[in-house]
Formats: C-alpha cells, sequence, structure tokens
C-alpha cells in the first residue's frame, strides 16, 4: 500500500491499534518514517547499536525516554538519541482534554531494524 507522506512517497510498515508507521520509499541511505501513536498508547521500546536517531513531534503530546531522562513532547519538540540508547514513546491519556494522535517524524540513516 502507497501513500503520500508529506508528498514524499512512502509505504505503511505498520498500522494496528497502537500506531501507524510510514517509511519514505524514495531515498537510498536515509529513513524519514511518519509515526501516528493513538491515544492511550505506547511504543514497544528498543535501541539500535548502530544507529543515531531524530525524533521531531508535530502533533499531540506525550512522554519519550531515552537512556535514563524522561522527557514531555510535544508539537516543536526535537528529541536526539544516541547510539546504543533505549528510547520509548508514551501517548499519554489526559483525563479533561480531548484525546488525540501523537505525531512524530523519526529520522535515521540506513536501513530499517525494528
Amino acid at each position: 500500500m502507497k501513500i503520500k507522506l508529506n508528498k514524499l512517497d512512502s509505504k505503511v510498515i505498520k498500522s494496528n491499534e497502537i500506531y501507524d508507521v510510514i517509511d519514505n520509499t524514495n531515498l537510498k541511505n536515509l529513513i524519514v518514517s511518519k509515526t501516528v501513536l493513538h491515544p492511550g498508547k505506547e511504543t514497544g521500546g528498543h535501541s539500535h547499536s548502530d544507529q543515531e536517531e531524530v525524533y521531531i513531534f508535530n502533533k499531540g503530546s506525550g512522554k519519550m525516554k531515552v537512556g535514563e531522562k524522561t522527557y514531555n513532547v510535544g508539537q516543536g519538540s526535537i528529541i536526539l538519541i544516541p547510539k546504543g540508547d533505549f528510547h520509548k514513546v508514551w501517548n499519554i491519556k489526559k483525563d479533561n482534554l480531548k484525546e488525540e494522535d501523537l505525531e512524530f517524524i523519526c529520522i535515521f540513516e540506513g536501513k530499517r531494524n525494528h
């Protein structure tokens, strides 16, 4: 299945009740991936021994753990992830606010290994 991701050719990598992950398909050495994390959900968390990553948050709010630190994230947040650091994202439900998806762009070099 191909869809447009900000006018880039892309394909859906994962789509389930937790999140939708959409990767670009026109770059050879750089992955630009969009994740839509649904309300009250969290990513599985992982680390890469050979890849640095950049997460850019563009909608919603939540938390992100990188190594031993946890950050509040939302529109405009940029998180740098060093090689080997465990990282995980939560879209935290807020009792008195409308629930919304947490959207972020992930950029990394090489091939997808997760």
